[in-house]
């Protein structure tokens, strides 16, 4: 592993001499192959490198970049910046055909054995929409239904161990010094200022308003319940879209920054494209795999915090014993199972759910573990799990093709699959929730709810509420 340095007053370095060797097997296996080939060099550096924040402060103007952390689990991040080749499809089998051409590129690569955090090497990062044809409203412009970059720069961190990863796409005609000073000119503009503030006091007035009229949502759950109680199906999930005008552009850098101190067990996300930024703090794993380990949960039925730990446990225990919410988890994790079970060896889901608190909100939570009875990626096992019941329905080829007619709105990357994977098909998702899609003055937030036959649309409108209030808070001043 080559180690990578902090170099006064110009930040982040890596050694010259290992670059220039590494792009010269790399020039060389595409000369042979007579196709570009993908490169990726690994340091470690500081472990005072903020991933996230280098990666806020470096963007350029246009520039594609991604955060993903997970603060509580040993400070757990992956950042990335630029583009080296981008991996696209839609439809039906776009996390299928994403997964073959991440392997193939993969596969080909001169670059170091994955080692030492997750993330650390060669990636993958982005995300995939709810639908499969999903994000062709204007406003998801840039955000299309399977959208993964391969980036320039990646850090990646597990507790004091971080790592940087540059990477290019190398042609047989590339010079292998000239490919080597490009990269290291790359790496030696990366800067290590902190995240910015968000600012306490702004000027001008937010304007907050909700795409639909809350009526319609109580209507459409109210519809929702009708069709299940008629036996069409067991579950639907219903979403609202609100909108914050800022008197100036959201700075998502900030924004991210306060999500990542209050939400540190969630999944603190940022994927921008362009001018826009996608950014969250979910509670929900879609999957993580680990050689051929799967994890997942089973997230459904929530209920408000209380500042007063007697009510917050109260509330814990009201939520435990709620016959609807109790029914919305078994639902997910019964799901779950039988999505994994055709391709593991053992599928483990302990019988009782338990209460997760985050800060303010609270979700009836099953962990499920899987054993992979033969190799399947990263990517595939988000093929196989999304969208869970938790986001969509179920029986999923009934409930699903109703969400849109029923909500009215392009749910883009909105309860879609957002994380990563590595050279080994290793990887984690989240499912994009407590979200919000910034573009300039305008943020678009979103929230669902899980409609079953006991669900009372006043009560599921107000459950909108409480996980808006993740990020309307933050949003509107």
């Amino acid at each position: 592993m080559t180690v990578g340095q902090l170099t006064p007053g110009r930040g982040l370095a890596v050694d010259a001499d290992a670059l220039l060797r590494r792009a010269e097997r790399a020039i060389k296996r595409a000369r042979k192959s007579g196709e570009p080939v993908l490169l990726g060099l690994t340091v470690r550096v500081g472990s005072e490198v903020d991933p996230s924040a280098v990666v806020f402060a470096s963007r350029a103007e246009g520039e594609d970049w991604f955060c993903f952390e997970q603060p509580d689990r040993a400070g757990s991040a992956l950042a990335a910046l630029g583009v080296v080749t981008r991996l696209t499809a839609s439809g039906p089998s776009r996390f299928k055909q994403v997964s073959a051409a991440w392997r193939a590129l993969a596969a080909d690569a001169v670059a170091d054995a994955p080692d030492g955090p997750p993330g650390a090497g060669l990636v993958a990062v982005g995300g995939f929409a709810f639908a499969p044809d999903g994000g062709r409203a204007p406003h998801w412009e840039g955000f299309s239904a399977a959208d993964l970059v391969v980036p320039e720069v990646s850090l990646a961190r597990r507790g004091d161990d971080v790592r940087l990863t540059v990477a290019a796409l190398v042609a047989p005609d590339d010079v292998p010094s000239d490919l080597a000073e490009r990269l290291s000119a790359r790496v030696a503009s990366l800067r290590l200022d902190p995240l910015p503030m968000l600012d306490p006091d702004p000027v001008g007035k937010f304007r907050v308003d909700s795409v639909a009229p809350p009526e319609h949502y109580e209507a459409a759950v109210a519809r929702a319940v009708e069709r299940i109680r008629a036996g069409a199906f067991e579950k639907i999930v219903l979403a609202r879209e609100v909108t914050v005008q800022a008197p100036t552009p959201h700075d998502a850098a900030a924004v991210f920054g306060v999500l990542r101190s209050g939400f540190d067990s969630c999944y603190v996300f940022c994927a921008g494209r362009g001018d826009a930024a996608f950014i969250a703090a979910s509670p929900e794993l879609l999957v993580r795999r680990d050689g051929a380990r799967a994890q997942t949960v089973a997230l459904a039925g929530s209920t408000r915090r209380s500042a007063d730990p007697a009510v917050d446990n109260h509330l814990g225990e009201q939520l435990l014993r709620s016959v609807k919410d109790r029914e919305e988890q078994e639902i997910v994790v019964r799901r779950i199972a039988q999505a994994l079970k055709p391709h593991a060896v053992w599928v483990a889901a302990p019988d009782e759910p338990t209460v997760i608190r985050v800060a303010n909100i609270q979700h009836l939570a099953t962990p499920i573990r899987a054993q992979l009875a033969h190799p399947l990626s990263a990517i595939e096992l988000a093929a196989l799990l999304h969208p869970t019941p938790a986001v969509g329905g179920e029986p999923h080829a009934a409930a699903v093709p109703l969400i849109p007619a029923l909500e009215g709105l392009d749910r883009g990357w909105y309860a879609g699959a957002i994380g990563w994977t590595d050279a080994n098909d290793d990887g984690e998702f989240c499912v994009a929730l407590r979200c919000a899609l910034l573009r300039g003055h305008e943020g678009r937030l979103y929230a669902g709810v899980g409609v079953v036959r006991d669900s009372d649309p006043a009560s599921e409108l107000a459950e909108t509420e409480i996980k808006l209030g993740a990020l309307l808070p933050v949003l509107s001043g």
